[in-house]
């Protein structure tokens, strides 16, 4: 009798506590360093989580490292900032439909010394030309990141390898976006890194923005659900639900309500 009352306490409890012991929804997105080393991911998230239930697990990373994963299968959502590398994703077969979701830009900084003499310049790829005559320091994420690659399509712009002249002048750090920042501080080096990470970043040192406003220099990024053909366990629904919110009218007000000390640092513009 007493092992047929806790079997039916057992029931009872596995009836009314099941579902609610059961794990939250949630999904991963596959997202970039600036994203979340800015503070926006932390601002905007809650919202979509309190208004949907369901929990956002991000994994920031560069933007190479982070389409890698979403091709191993290891999300559910790719939020990422270098466009054709996301087309091809979706090309490939890898991801169901790229949008647009904001956009800031990068700049150039460097010490305020300015051995390069770039300072107040609107042309990148004239001020990275001028910083490798001078073999002026210059730190670079080299990590296959939206920022490296907007970086190495300047350099080839400008018709300079820089990676000849590795160890010398130019420092490849292999790392993100704040340990390059670091270092470029502590050596009074030049660097490329985007508008929000800059602004967010605490350690300036004697670096200050130096070129700025070039066209070249705009920052799109963009959301893919991960294919779920591809990869069964792919959350597709909340995925997909996430999108929408992030591409829509909350998502949009929440991403243009982000500021840092009265600077704005994402700019929506996603097509609807």
């Amino acid at each position: 009798m007493f092992r047929a009352a806790i079997k039916s306490a057992m029931i009872l409890f596995g009836l009314f506590a099941g579902p609610a012991a059961a794990e939250e929804p949630f999904i991963v997105v596959q997202s970039t360093t600036s994203t979340q080393n800015s503070g926006l991911l932390d601002f905007i998230l809650p919202g979509f989580e309190a208004e949907s239930g369901i929990d956002v697990r991000v994994v920031a990373v560069g933007t190479g490292q982070a389409i890698r994963n979403a091709i191993n299968g290891d999300g559910d959502v790719l939020l990422v900032h270098a466009k054709p590398a996301e087309e091809q994703f979706v090309a490939d077969g890898w991801g169901v439909e790229r949008r647009d979701v904001m956009y800031n830009d990068f700049v150039l900084v460097g010490p305020k010394s300015d051995p390069a003499k770039i300072k107040g310049g609107d042309d990148a790829v004239a001020a990275l030309a001028a910083i490798a005559q001078a073999k002026a320091p210059f730190a670079s994420r080299a990590d296959d990141s939206g920022t490296h690659k907007a970086e190495k399509a300047l350099w080839s712009l400008s018709g300079t390898d820089p990676t000849l002249s590795s160890g010398e002048w130019y420092r490849e750090t292999g790392s993100g976006m704040g340990a390059t920042l670091n270092l470029a501080a502590g050596m009074d080096a030049y660097a490329l890194t985007d508008r929000a990470t800059w602004l967010s970043f605490g350690n300036k040192g004697n670096l200050e923005v130096l070129v700025e406003g070039d066209p070249r220099l705009f920052n799109q990024y963009g959301v893919i659900l991960v294919n779920p053909e591809k990869h069964p366990r792919v959350r597709a629904a909340a995925g997909r639900r996430f999108i929408d919110w992030l591409t829509g009218p909350d998502g949009q007000e929440a991403i243009a309500a982000y500021k840092l000390n009265g600077e704005q640092l994402f700019f929506p513009n996603a097509q609807q």
